[in-house]
């Protein structure tokens, strides 16, 4: 089945919106900049979205409902070094997923309101929930420091210029190990061809 028209459009509108957003950021976008990068008229922007803060909580929506689907997915598992494993590396692959809109929101309060207002429960929630999930029940200090610098340095790095020259396969491989090693995982390991003869 393929998209219609003004599905097409949408989709084509949230793309170019996210685009704009990463160069001039959510306040520095407007209305009539998106439709004049689709070469539409803003009439018809607003035929799907009647303001900017509607366009960007649905540029924010899929990370927001892939991060609820993760967290809950991760919570349903029954061992913890299962639930932590399945969250981190979720988490590395949601932010590499959404690169350009984990780079925004480290950097565009704009964003950060719109995944906000598009988080069912609030961002708070989430970061409660992932926090209890990689830290543990009844964490130390260390322990809560570790969960909170391994969520925050891998959306940094992830959404970060520096590395935006990685590709997906490099970066994600690096971003695991550092998870792994910052929460006390074992590394996995990965069959040497050679060594299995």
């Amino acid at each position: 089945m393929t998209a219609g028209p003004a599905e097409d459009t949408r989709t084509r509108l949230l793309q170019t919106a996210l685009r704009l957003f990463t160069e001039h950021g959510v306040e520095g976008t407007s209305l009539q900049m998106i439709a004049d990068a689709l070469g539409l008229t803003k009439a018809a922007v607003y035929y799907h979205f009647k303001t900017k803060a509607e366009i960007t909580e649905a540029v924010a929506a899929p990370g927001v409902r892939d991060l609820d689907d993760l967290v809950r997915r991760a919570a349903a598992l029954k061992r913890r070094g299962a639930q932590v494993d399945l969250l981190l590396e979720g988490f590395v692959d949601l932010v590499i997923r959404h690169r350009a809109l984990v780079a925004l929101f480290s950097s565009d309060p704009g964003i950060a309101r719109a995944i906000e207002a598009s988080a069912h429960g609030g961002m708070e929630g989430f970061g409660r929930a992932v926090l209890g999930i990689l830290a543990g029940p009844d964490p130390d200090a260390t322990a809560r420091v570790n969960a909170l610098v391994a969520l925050t340095g891998i959306a940094m790095a992830g959404g970060s210029p520096d590395l935006a020259g990685l590709g997906d396969e490099e970066l994600r491989a690096e971003l695991l190990d550092v998870g792994r090693r910052l929460l006390g995982r074992p590394r996995r390991r990965t069959l040497n061809p050679v060594s299995s003869l």
